[in-house]
């Protein structure tokens, strides 16, 4: 209803207005916790039937439904805090062993094959330290994205104490990124069972105060004449409904992240 009131409106193209009517991408986040739901793998069979993509936020409190979670375009987990007493503060958790539920959540991303991701919101003086502690959550699911954001303030309210002075600059993002890749890095080269694998800078968008790192096995791709390095961060959303179909036909059929990668355009690179 709410794009057929948009009809009449200057400016509107009806070729954009017709599209519009097709739902192609879901974010299941921002309406409490998702994963929660208990039929949530058959809602996501539904949305993968009428091709559309599945994009779901958890905030890592529940290991168990992450693990028996059916393949999905992109799966993401809350990395609020560093340390058991930040996350207590920030996130306000249900429950008591929240910092375990956290890690438990972390270590099955692990053994997913499609993309997944450590979502990091900076709340500069809340959150903005402790590089090493969010280095080692981030190591032990071996994500195959970090996106780190600057929090938004959007005005005052009584739920929050955040301010203005709470949001960082895209540069402030940028430095905490850095010394975060770098101390991912060092893991990687210390080596070890659960070694984190390379990441490096792959896009940013400077309106959003926002960066991905990017696992280097599995989005950067070389050229062997150039040397020039491109990034398939984006995705084949037409590839991965066809792998997802395959999928539900064929329980012993199984894909991965590089099977439905895209190269991302020159206006989302990094720098």
């Amino acid at each position: 209803q709410m794009i057929k009131e948009t009809k009449g409106i200057p400016g509107v193209r009806m070729d954009r207005w017709e599209e519009a009517h097709t739902v192609k991408h879901c974010a299941l986040s921002l309406v409490g916790e998702p994963i929660m739901y208990p039929r949530i793998n058959e809602f996501l069979d539904e949305l993968h039937k009428r091709h559309i993509s599945t994009f779901l936020v958890t905030n890592g409190q529940h290991p168990d439904a992450i693990a028996t979670l059916r393949p999905i375009t992109q799966l993401y987990v809350s990395v609020d805090a560093p340390t058991p007493e930040s996350l207590e503060a920030i996130d306000r958790p249900l429950f008591r062993d929240a910092w375990d539920r956290l890690r438990r959540s972390l270590r099955s991303l692990k053994d997913k094959g499609q993309r997944t991701v450590a979502r990091l919101t900076v709340v500069k003086g809340w959150n903005s330290d402790e590089v090493e502690g969010y280095a080692n959550l981030i190591a032990l699911g071996h994500c195959s994205l970090v996106e780190m954001k600057g929090v938004t303030f959007c005005g005052k309210s009584d739920a929050s104490n955040l301010n203005m002075s709470n949001t960082p600059w895209h540069h402030e993002v940028i430095d905490l990124a850095t010394q975060l890749r770098d101390e991912l890095n060092r893991m990687h080269e210390a080596g070890g069972d659960d070694a984190p694998p390379r990441y490096e800078f792959a896009c940013e968008h400077k309106h959003s105060v926002s960066v991905l790192l990017a696992r280097v096995d599995q989005f950067a791709h070389d050229d062997p004449v150039t040397g020039e390095r491109k990034w398939k961060t984006w995705i084949d959303y037409d590839r991965f409904q066809e792998l997802s179909a395959k999928a539900t036909a064929d329980p012993s059929f199984t894909f991965g992240v590089k099977d439905y990668t895209a190269e991302a355009p020159s206006w989302a690179m990094f720098g």
